[in-house]
């Protein structure tokens, strides 16, 4: 009887454990299956365009096309020519190899009159350190070269001297190598006691631009910092200056150190200062890691994050995306950057162009290593520093990623995973409105918009580039500046030019000015620059005459030349900047584009300097020239290294003044802001606040605003609310491949204004 007990009991035992393990598999099924979505990576509805592969004349080269142009070079045998990357300044290197844009009217003739494909070619720059110049060849067609043309006087109307050169990794290695012989040999005991230098402790160097202060020059600062995360904000007060101007680096010297603040004339009389005690020495100590970007806290869980509920509503094939009704071509050249071709918009081009041109920052300091800074990073290389994104943090995880290849002061192309685009929600309506008097209802749409992005890192500065397209017609092209502050050793005088921002470091104030190049096609190449604005007038009423009132009243304008159009910072500018096209929309008016320019821009350099010549771009918020494929580029790869005597000098594109009217127009563009370095700058700069661009949006371009065709607007009356018809967020939570989200309700309705509960 005991043993059939306990059978039973054994029985029952077993089933209730089974019972109970189905339960809690079903209930964890059930969790788990709504934390995960279901979501089909397959694009639920068709896309509106087709990809067309001439897009391609605007494609970067690709590596096969850097690799027969190397080659091809390395065949002219009378060029003497050298691609190894430690090669000498005395010889002859091939530094670049990037895309040569066809021809404007060659490209319109190829993509809209069925014409002839541009013939596909490269540019390439070579440092003639043998001969003392430098030259840029076109060379062509791709992909099997036949010949090379030397377009340098074509492009600049000069030479270009071999000191205007980049510094290349050949010339920093003798630089390194300099340092340890001539200076860090010879001051090991300072090193030592002052900066805690040893056998596993290094300082490393950051260097200043210009180099020097007239044409020819070849003089180049050098700060020290330790070798520690984040190491241009911990600096140890050691500068040295550096005359490399000669080919020959065995003559090269050592011009010039500082030490605490003070000066010395070469190596030998700081070291007898030092030894003598007659200089205020630096005691080392230990320095917090305080530049580490590693987080002080762990992190807990992971931030709002967005999935495409229906596939991506947008296609990237070759260098060429359709997004809704958006479509366009897609580069990134290794000097300027991120740029855009053919932008259309249902089908019409409204941009021929759109690209970044140059960034550029001027530093104040009472330090000689910054006192003269001013950085033009093209001359460096926008682009060349795109390095690979981080999925989920530079861009969303779901983006699209684009593998880029460079040619830039390296022995083969280099790849880079530097390009994505996504769909985003901007985190704000892109219109809506809510009706509380007589007719209730609700209409708004979401704010969806297509975000193309590089990220490029030049040195301290990060910059993070976007061109954005909205639904509305728009595009935005803007620039977010992070990464570190360059800082100095804190001297006498230093706080007149920033604040401190940790032990003997200052934060040095300086601006940020960026350009951006806008080639607008508004209904055709044949366009007309208008400005527009309002001022007050003093206005008798119609039905009291004797009663005046002042009264708004719009102020339009036609600038008609170039000189005209080059609006300057500092003086009064309508606050309404149009290209515009003799075309006229339903209602009469021209069709336009308005450049919105949003900035907080520094004082820009005096003409009166020598240096301004080099960014004389900057002095205009917006300048409008006639469309020439010679003024390619506001700014070039030489301005940095001979700012005295520019490559481009972008005020001569305005010189001539020659008619805007009724002609194919660019716009030149500039933003940027002030930044005066503050302790929150520590680590590093946050994006919030610091940065500009300029918005692209139609103006009487269309008989109404074009999105309120689009499918993501919401609308709905009292007692609609829980229809989908025409609010597809009604049913999002019973979209299958949706994550578990509440019910959508709204409550609004309950308090409108009634007016017929008055009556």
């Amino acid at each position: 009887m005991v043993e059939r007990r306990m059978n039973s009991l054994v029985k029952w035992t077993l089933i209730l454990f089974v019972l109970i393990s189905i339960i809690l598999n079903i209930v964890l099924i059930g969790i788990y299956s709504s934390r995960a979505p279901k979501c089909s990576a397959a694009r639920v509805h068709k896309l509106r365009g087709e990809h067309d592969e001439r897009s391609l004349v605007f494609a970067d080269l690709t590596r096969e096309e850097y690799w027969q142009v190397q080659q091809y070079m390395l065949k002219q045998k009378d060029l003497d020519i050298s691609t190894r990357q430690l090669t000498k300044p005395s010889e002859n290197f091939l530094f670049l190899i990037d895309l040569h844009l066809p021809k404007k009217a060659d490209v319109l003739n190829y993509l809209d009159a069925k014409g002839a494909k541009p013939a596909r070619e490269a540019t390439v720059v070579v440092f003639y350190g043998a001969k003392g110049y430098v030259r840029e060849y076109v060379v062509g067609p791709l992909p099997n070269p036949t010949y090379h043309h030397d377009v340098t006087k074509q492009r600049y109307n000069a030479d270009l001297p071999i000191t205007a050169r980049l510094v290349t990794i050949g010339e920093y290695a003798l630089l390194f190598e300099l340092f340890e012989t001539k200076v860090f040999s010879k001051l090991q005991k300072i090193l030592k006691e002052s900066f805690g230098v040893n056998e596993k402790r290094t300082l490393n160097a950051f260097e200043q631009m210009p180099r020097g202060v007239r044409s020819g020059d070849r003089k180049t600062w050098i700060s020290f910092f330790r070798d520690m995360d984040g190491m241009y904000i911990h600096l140890v007060g050691f500068e040295v200056l550096i005359n490399h101007q000669h080919l020959n680096a065995s003559l090269w010297t050592v011009d010039r150190l500082m030490y605490n603040g003070k000066y010395y004339n070469s190596v030998e009389e700081l070291q007898q200062a030092y030894d003598t005690s007659s200089v205020n020495k630096i005691v080392y100590k230990e320095t917090p890691d305080y530049g580490s970007l590693k987080p002080r806290t762990k992190p807990l869980q992971i931030g709002p994050q967005q999935y495409y509920a229906e596939g991506k509503r947008y296609s990237v094939q070759n260098n060429h995306v359709l997004y809704l009704d958006w479509s366009f071509a897609f580069g990134l050249s290794a000097l300027t950057g991120m740029r855009v071709f053919d932008v259309r918009f249902k089908g019409e081009r409204v941009a021929y162009e759109l690209s970044v041109q140059e960034a550029m920052s001027m530093y104040g300091s009472a330090t000689l290593g910054m006192i003269i800074t001013k950085f033009l990073d093209s001359s460096i290389g926008i682009g060349r520093f795109a390095h690979e994104l981080t999925r989920g943090v530079d861009c969303l995880d779901k983006a699209t990623y684009v593998d880029t290849y460079r040619y830039s002061d390296i022995p083969a192309p280099r790849f880079q995973n530097s390009i994505c685009i996504f769909e985003h929600n901007m985190g704000q309506p892109l219109r809506r409105h809510f009706a509380d008097f007589f007719h209730h209802s609700y209409g708004g749409m979401v704010n969806s918009a297509l975000v193309f992005r590089t990220v490029t890192a030049i040195g301290n500065y990060d910059y993070l580039w976007d061109f954005i397209f909205y639904q509305s017609g728009s595009v935005e092209a803007k620039v977010h500046a992070t990464g570190y502050i360059t800082s100095s050793y804190l001297v006498a005088g230093s706080l007149k030019h920033g604040h401190q921002v940790a032990e003997n470091v200052l934060g040095n104030i300086h601006t940020h000015f960026i350009s951006f190049k806008v080639d607008l096609d508004v209904a055709g190449v044949k366009n007309m620059f208008q400005t527009k604005d309002m001022e007050y007038v003093n206005t008798s009423l119609p039905w009291m005459p004797e009663h005046f009132s002042m009264v708004p009243q719009l102020v339009e304008k036609q600038l008609k030349t170039e000189q005209e159009a080059a609006l300057r910072y500092g003086t009064k500018i309508p606050r309404y900047l149009h290209i515009a096209s003799k075309a006229t929309n339903r209602w009469k008016h021209n069709r336009s584009y308005r450049l919105q320019v949003y900035s907080f821009s520094g004082d820009h350099l005096p003409e009166s300097e020598a240096e301004e010549r080099s960014m004389s771009w900057a002095r205009y918020k917006v300048a409008i020239t006639k469309h020439k494929d010679s003024e390619q580029t506001s700014s070039s790869l030489y301005n940095q290294n001979d700012m005295w005597t520019p490559a481009v000098d972008f005020s001569k594109y305005i010189e001539d003044n020659e008619s805007i009217e009724n002609e194919d127009l660019v716009a030149w563009v500039t933003a940027g802001f002030l930044h005066i370095p503050h302790a929150e700058d520590i680590p590093n700069t946050v994006t919030v606040g610091n940065g500009g661009g300029v918005l692209l949006r139609p103006h009487n371009f269309f008989n109404e605003d074009p999105s309120i065709h689009s499918a993501d607007s919401a609308f709905f009356r009292p007692g609609s609310e829980d229809s989908c018809e025409n609010n597809r967020m009604a049913c999002l939570a019973q979209e299958t491949c949706s994550p578990v989200l509440e019910p959508f309700t709204f409550h609004g309705f309950q308090g409108v204004l009634k007016f017929e509960d008055w009556v």
